[in-house]
């Protein structure tokens, strides 16, 4: 055919046979050259390109080596956070990296609440045992205060012999008091807190021993056969302050007892008695 170059037709179309040669030589690469190189590449640290023929999607080989490891970053706590060099398809790194991160976060978070909430704790414990402390005190207060009110029966082993507003041939008008009869020397106690006012001898009333209490009310203990308690001295309910006797205008042992509310006229002992929790 001369000088010219034989050909044939290839899908229509003409190619020289060294052009046919060349494409022969150029093949697409095949599953395993790829995957050896990009191991090749991967244990580089430089990470792999894919090429994929037009149209198609990505291969399960290539989903394998989507995710390479970079230099680690150190979170607050010590937890090691591995960093992507590329995404697949669906986002699923990117979602377990942040989640990592998230959790870092969040153990560093509950880390400092836990400190916090332990020192908050211990503000409150303090602040409790203060106030119980208070309440304490307040409480031994009130018990004293209680203790100092209480009243008690003046004398034990008694008969009442004569009440309030009695009259009688033994008394000038009526009787201003409460007799308790008992014997001879039987301790009289005070019949609640006060302050001694006066210790003397005083005519009908014989050896009499008189305990203000801090609102002005007196208390007459009579016919004292013995006196204990010193003037100025403070009283408690049930404390000591003499003992039964005959001493005065009286037709036997006995306690005769007043009560003068701001120190002037008698009221009937045996009410104000009752009205304070020590009914004769």
């Amino acid at each position: 055919m001369g000088s010219r170059s034989r050909h044939r037709r290839i899908g229509g179309a003409p190619t020289h046979r060294a052009d046919r040669r060349w494409a022969d030589r150029v093949q697409p690469w095949s599953g395993a050259p790829a995957a050896t190189g990009l191991a090749v590449l991967a244990a580089a640290g430089i990470g792999a390109v894919l090429v994929h023929p037009a149209g198609a999607g990505p291969s399960v080989a290539d989903e394998s080596v989507s995710l390479r490891s970079q230099p680690s970053a150190v979170a607050p706590d010590g937890l090691f956070v591995a960093e992507a060099a590329t995404e697949n398809a669906g986002g699923t790194d990117s979602r377990f990296l942040a989640a990592r991160r998230d959790d870092a976060a969040g153990q560093v978070s509950r880390g400092t609440d836990r400190s916090g909430l332990q020192q908050q704790a211990e503000v409150q414990a303090r602040q409790r045992i203060q106030a119980l402390s208070r309440l304490t005190d307040r409480a031994e207060e009130r018990a004293d205060e209680l203790a100092a009110a209480q009243w008690v029966v003046p004398v034990s082993g008694y008969d009442l012999t004569a009440g309030f507003g009695e009259t009688s041939s033994l008394w000038s008008t009526m009787h201003t008091g409460l007799d308790f009869a008992a014997r001879e020397g039987a301790p009289v106690v005070s019949v609640t807190t006060g302050t001694v006012t006066s210790t003397r001898y005083d005519g009908a009333y014989g050896n009499t021993t008189v305990v203000t209490l801090e609102d002005g009310t007196e208390v007459w203990y009579c016919h004292l056969s013995a006196q204990s308690a010193q003037r100025g001295q403070v009283v408690a309910p049930g404390e000591p302050i003499g003992a039964v006797g005959s001493t005065g205008n009286v037709t036997g042992p006995h306690l005769h007892l007043e009560i003068r509310p701001d120190g002037r006229k008698p009221v009937d002992p045996f009410t104000t008695l009752a009205a304070n929790g020590a009914r004769p």
